[in-house]
């Protein structure tokens, strides 16, 4: 029986979450795209790429804008758990497994101890983001019930399989869990807050051209 459910969540499922995830994201992209065309198409014509890549790296660096160093162990947590977000699902020893067997790709993996760890990072994070939206007054005002679900959902994947891997409670119930979160999660990406993951470079891009090529200052 568990031999049966393994294969249909790693299976059909699995491509069936790939399939929205795909297409949810290039639609998802049009959608944005075509709106910004229709509301506000100025924006597209000065939006400068040299603007926009300096804002994006100036960004992506720990404590290299003004709003991440005014809150340190926000910046600190939010880069380490982003780090592991991204490589624990890429290059996790089982995962590269199946992506030769899926697409035929061949990559390194972690060493299993290394993505345990980096696992129970992500775990601390979004149990130090739980805590914050409910201990920060201006964080908790703007928490909606959409937030928690998908915090839940982001954290589900990585519980799961720690849990599995280490055989803590019932293995194939864990592991199966496991799959079904994490399809959930990828299927989810374009339609729900995990989409910043697809648009905000262009939103970095768009504020960094404003501010830069417009207002003439900094935008970190």
């Amino acid at each position: 029986m568990f031999n049966e459910i393994y294969e249909l969540v790693t299976g059909p499922l699995a491509w069936i979450g790939w399939g929205i995830f795909l297409l949810g994201s290039v639609y998802k992209l049009a959608s944005l795209w075509s709106l910004a065309k229709k509301k506000d198409t100025s924006s597209i014509y000065y939006t400068k790429a040299k603007f926009g890549l300096r804002s994006i790296a100036q960004w992506s660096l720990p404590f290299g804008t003004l709003g991440w160093r005014e809150t340190p162990s926000v910046t600190v947590v939010t880069f380490v758990f982003h780090i592991c977000l991204i490589l624990v699902p890429i290059f996790l020893s089982a995962h590269v497994i199946l992506w030769e067997e899926w697409f035929g790709v061949s990559i390194p993996a972690l060493p299993n101890h290394v993505a345990d760890v980096m696992t129970l990072l992500v775990i601390a994070g979004g149990t130090f983001f739980a805590w914050r939206r409910f201990s920060v007054p201006e964080v908790a005002f703007v928490t909606s019930g959409h937030d928690w679900f998908v915090l839940g959902v982001v954290v589900a994947p990585f519980l799961t399989g720690f849990l599995a891997y280490h055989q803590i409670f019932n293995y194939e119930v864990m592991i199966v869990l496991h799959v079904i979160t994490g399809i959930a999660w990828l299927a989810l990406i374009p339609f729900t807050r995990l989409s910043h993951m697809l648009v905000s470079w262009y939103s970095r891009a768009y504020i960094g051209s404003e501010f830069q090529g417009v207002r003439h200052c900094k935008d970190w």
